[in-house]
């Protein structure tokens, strides 16, 4: 408990509590739960460097801790409230209880599709069946895929939704490594990706232009194209007040519009194809493949409906 004994002791805490972003950062944290910077700077719309500073003087005062967690591609700093060093006066109402589920979908795991060529399947081992043959996304062998591309059409992943009954999902956010299917300068290689959730469009993303292919980390080595070797990853967040992608609000598709609580499955789609011009198609990395070695991460934050 954060016990202020006279004006002149609080006066740090009085002043970082004076700022409307470290405000709005307290009271995210304490309705989501423990969020990493990534999903902070995305609700708030904030860089990662303006979140920086507010961070570090909130952890100064012991408003709230951050720990840093090393993931497989990656390190990643979780905040979260020291609910045992803050008074509240006043409080009428039991804090409510945020929990996370965390699940991965593998990239050859989609429900439904329709693509065209060139497109094709790519396990870590070899190709699936043969390039440029739509047919082969039927394979038996696709649920092995670490690596798909298209360049018009969609997948679409159904995702478990696996929380108890009677909770309220407050936030659900989706990580995946991805790019276009071409490579230079013109608009034509550049991609209007747009994702829908549950049916329902919650934004789009123009790929960068001039995009070039690293090697990808965990490409292997068998894969000897220039191309599809690595892409970029991307964060979608969507609130009950929105839709980010990477930190920046792409739509006011929120969950409501999504029916999040009303279906017992998401369903996640990827579609290429929507506007003339930028025709680079999609490409999904995943684990084997690219420079983060993970599938599609989905993490939901959810507290109970009372």
């Amino acid at each position: 408990m954060l016990h202020i004994k006279n004006l002149n002791e609080g006066l740090e805490i009085f002043k970082t509590l004076g700022s409307d972003v470290r405000m709005r950062i307290v009271e995210l944290l304490s309705e989501q739960g423990e969020m990493n910077m990534n999903e902070i700077a995305a609700a708030l719309e904030l860089t990662n460097g303006a979140l920086t500073a507010h961070i570090r003087r909130l952890e100064e005062c012991g408003i709230i801790s951050t720990v840093t967690e090393c993931t497989g591609h990656g390190n990643q700093k979780l905040c979260s409230i020291k609910t045992d060093q803050i008074l509240l006066d006043g409080r009428t109402e039991e804090p409510r209880e945020i929990k996370v589920y965390n699940t991965e979908v593998r990239i050859g795991h989609f429900s439904d599709y329709e693509v065209s060529p060139p497109c094709g399947l790519c396990s870590v081992y070899r190709q699936i069946g043969e390039e440029n043959d739509p047919r082969f996304f039927d394979h038996t062998e696709r649920l092995e895929a670490g690596l798909l591309w298209f360049s018009k059409g969609y997948v679409e992943y159904r995702i478990p939704k696996r929380i108890p009954e009677k909770q309220r999902i407050t936030q659900v956010t989706f990580y995946f490594e991805i790019s276009s299917d071409q490579a230079g300068e013109s608009e034509s290689c550049q991609s209007d990706i747009v994702f829908l959730l549950n049916g329902k469009k919650i934004g789009s993303w123009l790929t960068p232009p001039e995009f070039r292919w690293d090697k990808g980390i965990y490409t292997p080595r068998w894969w000897s194209l220039k191309e599809r070797r690595s892409g970029l990853q991307t964060m979608i967040v969507v609130t009950r007040y929105g839709t980010y992608l990477d930190g920046l609000k792409i739509s006011d598709a929120n969950l409501n519009d999504v029916d999040i609580d009303g279906q017992e499955d998401m369903r996640l789609c990827f579609y290429s194809g929507e506007k003339r011009g930028h025709n680079g198609g999609i490409v999904l990395y995943g684990s084997g493949f690219g420079s983060y070695n993970q599938d599609i991460h989905v993490r939901v934050h959810y507290t109970n409906e009372s």
